[in-house]
């Protein structure tokens, strides 16, 4: 029998969500792991950014330091959360010292109000879960898919669990913001069937502006990765936010941009929306797109139309 010690491979991940439907072909699964390379403003998954566990702590759900008070005691450290003379019986957190908490810790809260994102796994019992519904994903045309953060951040870990995927004839795919070194998206496409890839501007400096860094290695890699692997599929996506990337200028020179490789199979436009805005609250961070909206109907249709010109695709009749 082939040599499995490859599943002992560990990594963090933050989540795995079955019956997932837009994350690749088929009905699949989606495991989300730890480590973000990029700072998007929008980010909707902030608990995914940092590689190690963080603190999720709800206030609304406390139930104050006289009815419970269990978080302002022994063993968890001192500190670490506390109550502010003159204000509500809640608890609110020091997130420096919080941060330290371990699950064992969070366990204790008798609420649910204290939790940590992320855990350490292994990829073989990552594996175990997706193959839970391996059924279904021959019954769809499913399989899995890793996202993140960015799964290309942790290379061994995620290259590990598409490859037993693979070896178990399911297909497979990664989400990526693509600004990694050459050598951990190469290492992980070799187990790969589809690449889902954002384009989030095409213009470096605003790259820069919105998500922390310019755009030049992630662009590289992508022309890498259509010449490298031709037999992947690719598909670009653009998170669309009006005043920001959507327009005729980014969606046009993002078509200009995969045009020539034929393995790049479609362009897709994400609308922007603020579904993560709570989470925020719950690491203790700020949101800073409080003032931008979800792109209309109408701007959405008028670029989409845009893409499916370019892919020789006709526009729906309208009723």
């Amino acid at each position: 029998m082939e040599n499995k010690n490859y599943l002992d491979i560990k990594g963090r991940v933050l989540n795995i969500q079955r019956y997932c439907g837009e994350d690749g072909p088929g009905t699949r699964t989606t495991v989300f792991v730890k480590g973000g390379s990029l700072r998007c403003k929008w980010c909707s998954n902030p608990e995914s950014i940092k590689l190690k566990p963080e603190l999720d702590f709800n206030r609304k759900t406390c139930k104050g330091a006289a009815e419970c008070g269990i978080c302002l005691k022994d063993p968890f450290p001192q500190g670490a959360f506390y109550v502010m003379e003159g204000e509500d019986d809640k608890v609110h957190a020091n997130w420096d010292l919080a941060n330290s908490c371990t699950e064992e810790l969070a366990q204790l809260c008798p609420t649910g109000s204290i939790g940590i994102f992320g855990k350490e796994m292994t990829a073989g019992e990552v594996l175990k879960e997706v193959l839970k519904d391996e059924s279904m994903y021959r019954n769809t045309g499913g399989g899995v898919t890793i996202s993140g953060g960015e799964c290309l951040l942790q290379p061994d870990f995620t290259a590990a669990i598409l490859r037993g995927a693979q070896e178990s004839g399911l297909h497979t795919a990664i989400e990526t913001a693509g600004n990694v070194p050459w050598e951990y998206m190469e290492k992980v496409l070799q187990h790969v069937d589809l690449m889902l890839h954002d384009n989030k501007l095409m213009n470096s400096e605003r790259h820069k502006k919105w998500t922390g860094v310019g755009n030049e290695r992630l662009l590289e890699n992508f022309k890498k990765a259509y010449e490298t692997f031709p037999n992947i599929e690719f598909i670009t996506r653009t998170p669309t936010i009006p005043g920001i990337n959507a327009d005729e200028g980014h969606i046009r020179a993002v078509l200009e941009f995969i045009k020539p490789y034929k393995n790049v199979i479609d362009y897709e436009l994400l609308p922007y929306h603020r579904f993560g805005l709570g989470k925020y609250q719950f690491l203790g961070k700020v949101y800073e797109l409080q003032d931008y909206e979800t792109p209309s109907p109408e701007l959405l249709a008028h670029l989409q139309g845009i893409i499916d010109e370019a892919f020789g695709r006709k526009a729906e009749a309208k009723a």
